[in-house]
């Protein structure tokens, strides 16, 4: 259906995965498989569900697949914010990666729409 490798989706939700492993690489060791495990696993998941909905037959399908990617998203947020509360990054690295995030999930919900 879509060529997933060319959707800008997947290639800005690429570069928030890698992102988050980057920063995640600095976490407490005590917790890595805690909240890093988990806001890797999450990160992974947003371009993963939308390189597999993209090789799904039909319009519905691909659009289920990228409602799990925004939910995986709004995970990954989530999580950066807990990770700065618990002093584990700062405010500062973790904004950006949101912004990306959230212009990620608009851009998501207008190829939804389209």
């Amino acid at each position: 259906m879509h060529n997933y490798k060319k959707l800008q989706i997947w290639s800005d939700a690429m570069d928030i995965a890698v992102a988050v492993y980057a920063l995640t690489n600095k976490f407490p060791k005590e917790e890595t498989y805690e909240i890093t495990q988990q806001l890797r696993r999450s990160a992974i998941s947003v371009p993963s569900n939308i390189a597999e909905g993209s090789g799904r037959n039909t319009k519905g399908e691909f659009n289920q697949f990228l409602g799990y990617s925004v939910g995986s998203s709004y995970e990954v947020e989530t999580q950066l914010i807990v990770s700065e509360s618990l002093n584990y990054c700062s405010k500062e690295e973790v904004d950006p990666i949101i912004e990306k995030i959230n212009i990620n999930q608009k851009m998501i919900y207008n190829l939804k729409e389209t």
